[in-house]
């Protein structure tokens, strides 16, 4: 018994089905998830502070947080840039460049931490920089949705 959809021929969308679609699924900025990235980090680092009143663990919360946010904005920097954009090919291309520069930045960043942070908490670095990474599960909370 053959799958029935394989058979199915595909039919492309028509300008105005194609805007619908897309008024339906719309996409979020990545701008707008790094400055949520960046709010996140600054509200942990906040709470760190009032909590525990130890200067440490608020720089490590920072750090943790930049940890996440300065690659992230130089990956969307360099994925809303007109080269990327191109053509297909050279958008795949791109986006595993930018994908490399940011994980090699981040763990650049991470294993500068004991010298730049001062009073380091690895913990608190960690803690930090995982709940920054999960804003971008957030971020597809944010999508508006068509209104009917």
């Amino acid at each position: 018994m053959e799958d029935e959809g394989a058979k199915a021929p595909i039919k492309p969308l028509t300008r105005q089905e194609a805007q619908a679609l897309s008024a339906k699924n719309p996409s979020v900025s990545p701008w707008r998830v790094i400055a949520a990235q960046a709010v996140v980090g600054g509200v942990m680092a906040a709470l760190v502070a009032l909590i525990t009143r130890e200067q440490g663990f608020v720089w490590s919360v920072l750090y943790g947080a930049a940890t996440v946010v300065v690659p992230g904005a130089l990956m969307a920097r360099g994925m809303t840039s007109r080269l990327s954009s191109l053509a297909p090919g050279v958008s795949a291309v791109s986006f595993m460049l930018w994908e490399f520069a940011k994980i090699g930045v981040s763990v650049a960043m991470l294993a500068l931490a004991p010298k730049l942070v001062p009073g380091l908490s690895w913990p608190a670095l960690l803690v930090a920089l995982v709940v920054c990474i999960k804003v971008y599960w957030v971020a597809l909370l944010w999508r508006g949705r068509a209104k009917i």
